[in-house]
């Protein structure tokens, strides 16, 4: 939306009778020096800077906008996929590294990735296996993790990728939920297989990839690799599938432990992929280091995408280190590094040493980077570019900081807006209901003014569409009506952004339903859930506070406890084997009674503000021993460590 100032509203009919008067009594060439002049003295120079600061901007944002949609529409005319185009990348370097895994420092050519995929799709096609059956994958990261799911997709198999966290409840629904065939898991990961494969349907073949060891797997389970090894490692039958047909479901994280999937399709993987490729200048030379989960989209697309893609070498780390960091960059020739924004704290809580400015990375890729480091975080280990995106696995409006305006998640054109149809909407904060005016249409945010950021849906168009959730009903908190105009339909991010007057976005808070907490997004609504359920039913509120040094947000819990009679060693309990560390509250707060609106929504601006406070806070606090998992008295001596950093949370 151009900048107008309010004032030039003020003094339309001043300016149309002094038009009139100039019109019939001064030549046209003072006519439209004297209308330049009027428009600038009343603010209309702050909408000509702004086309003067953006200009440059916005049209390289529209130009890769449009090199994407042109590949987009060819590759949807072709029927192509994820691994046709990776046959393409095969064919201009076959014996190019494609990925390194740091953990075993094994290197795989394009050609091995291509020969492992293979053996993968004719195994299942040999176990009866077709295109639009399930494979579920449960594996912590390596070379094998990406080369199953090629294999399976090179099938028309579709991957359930799950996270590696889940549990007891939690992995048994996304096993029964996927409707998989087969389960392929790391032999790492055959605990929490052997835990729950009582339970589940008998059809259901385990593999199992990595160290073998009979005893510690369920009966019947095959190891994996001599059965690859005897695979035929020829391209194996190719389904009947597009460029806008499934890939493979990433889970949500599992906050409640009912974790919904995601639809990932060809055509999803390729936009993500390639709208950071070109929209910060990658190049197929580069080297990414990816220590991020391959269970989700920045580490498998973001990351591994640009190695299927566009031809770059990608190193797989199992998990980040921070003390290993710069040592690998280094060992590695890496060129770029993936974030979070809590990874980038945790590297700057080192201690300073040499490797930290040896490296030759040119670039940090990632969403999270919070402004108050951000400066910190280039200036100490010398990154000349911070290339910051905002999305969603399944979201349809992804932005990119494309110039590292420090703090910025992305931006909206002021000028052309039109081109990326996404808004900031008004909403109330507390509910994150939408605001409308007086026709129903979402009311648009001005500059400086919070709102959610919404995506408009257009279903035929690849790069607007939203494929959504395997369970449609989770749909519905994801899709608005009315949004841009009537009619129409808009995806909620859930997420609260205010725009500065140069359309460039920066997280306010994630004041909804959502927040982010050890590089996880915490539900509040299924973590409320969850609690409900354990305590019987008794009002929960969950809600994210600041702690300070710390990414994210830590979890809180308000529960409505007038009688005092829980027992939080055996609640502690509980909590652990019903949800992920990430998502248990950190913080507690007991009190007589929860406060509700009128549409019986709990009130948490209050309990925000004051967090886990006992200035604050009267009600009895306590907080989370994570080494005891136990729930400690939270008083002012308490709060003093933790404010200081030195309790573990």
């Amino acid at each position: 939306m151009p900048y107008r100032p309010k004032m030039l509203s003020n003094v339309t009919q001043v300016g149309v009778a002094l038009l009139s008067k100039l019109a019939f009594q001064v030549p046209w060439t003072q006519v439209g020096l004297s209308v330049l002049c009027f428009y600038l003295a009343f603010g209309g120079w702050r909408f000509i800077w702004i086309i003067w600061k953006t200009l440059g901007r916005d049209i390289f944002a529209g130009t890769v906008l449009l090199k994407v949609k042109k590949k987009v529409r060819k590759y949807l005319q072709e029927r192509q996929t994820v691994p046709t185009i990776f046959a393409t990348t095969l064919k201009r370097h076959p014996d190019k590294t494609a990925l390194i895994f740091e953990g075993t420092d094994t290197h795989w050519t394009f050609r091995q990735l291509d020969t492992y995929s293979n053996a993968v799709g004719n195994l299942l096609e040999a176990r009866g296996l077709v295109s639009g059956n399930v494979v579920a994958l449960f594996m912590e990261n390596r070379n094998e993790f990406v080369g199953l799911w090629l294999g399976m997709a090179k099938l028309g198999v579709e991957a359930a990728l799950i996270n590696t966290n889940l549990r007891r409840d939690a992995l048994r629904h996304c096993l029964i939920t996927s409707q998989a065939r087969i389960l392929i898991f790391g032999s790492e990961l055959a605990s929490a297989v052997y835990e729950i494969h009582s339970t589940l349907n008998p059809s259901l073949s385990l593999l199992c990839s990595g160290d073998w060891d009979p005893s510690s797997v369920p009966a019947g389970t095959e190891h994996l690799e001599p059965l690859l090894k005897n695979s035929s490692k020829n391209l194996p039958t190719q389904p009947k599938k597009g460029f806008t047909d499934k890939l493979f479901y990433i889970y949500t994280s599992g906050t409640t432990g009912m974790p919904k999937a995601a639809i990932v399709v060809h055509s999803r993987y390729y936009r993500m992929a390639a709208l950071v490729y070109y929209g910060f200048r990658m190049r197929s030379s580069d080297i990414v280091y990816d220590c991020l989960p391959l269970y989700h989209s920045a580490g498998n697309i973001v990351g591994i995408g640009q190695c299927l893609i566009h031809g770059m070498t990608v190193v797989i780390r199992k998990k980040f280190s921070a003390s290993r960091f710069w040592d690998d960059c280094i060992k590695y020739n890496c060129t770029i590094v993936q974030y979070i924004g809590e990874l980038c704290r945790y590297l700057l809580n080192q201690p300073p040493r040499e490797a930290e400015t040896q490296h030759c990375v040119r670039m940090a890729l990632g969403n999270g980077l919070r402004q108050s480091i951000w400066m910190d975080f280039i200036n100490r280990f010398h990154i000349p570019q911070v290339a910051e995106f905002y999305g969603a696995t399944e979201c349809n409006c992804s932005l990119g900081n494309f110039n590292s305006q420090v703090g910025a998640c992305g931006f909206n054109s002021r000028i052309i807006s039109f081109v990326y149809p996404i808004r900031l909407v008004r909403v109330n904060e507390d509910t994150m209901e939408l605001i409308r005016d007086h026709k129903g249409i979402c009311l648009p945010c001005n500059p400086g003014e919070p709102g959610q950021l919404v995506g408009r849906i257009v279903q035929h168009d690849p790069l607007r569409r939203f494929d959504g959730y395997v369970n449609p009903g989770a749909n519905n908190k994801k899709i608005a009506y009315d949004v841009f105009k009537k009619g129409d339909m808009a995806y909620l991010s859930g997420d609260v952004l205010v725009m500065d007057e140069l359309g460039y976005l920066y997280f306010r808070d994630r004041t909804g339903d959502t927040f982010r907490w050890k590089g996880e997004n915490v539900s509040t609504t299924e973590v409320e859930g969850t609690l409900s359920r354990l305590l019987n039913m008794v009002d929960v509120a969950v809600y994210g506070v600041e702690v300070p040094g710390l990414e994210g947000r830590a979890g809180m819990a308000a529960i409505a406890d007038p009688k005092g009679g829980c027992d939080l060693t055996e609640f502690a309990k509980v909590l652990q084997k019903e949800l992920p560390l990430y998502a248990r509250p950190i913080f507690l707060r007991f009190l007589p009674e929860l406060h509700k609106t009128g549409t019986y929504k709990f009130q948490k601006t209050e309990l925000r503000r004051e967090a886990y406070n006992p200035a604050l806070v009267k009600d009895p606090l306590f907080y989370l021993d994570i080494q005891l998992n136990s729930y400690l008295p939270l008083d002012s001596k308490a709060y003093a460590r933790i404010q200081a950093g030195e309790v573990k949370l």
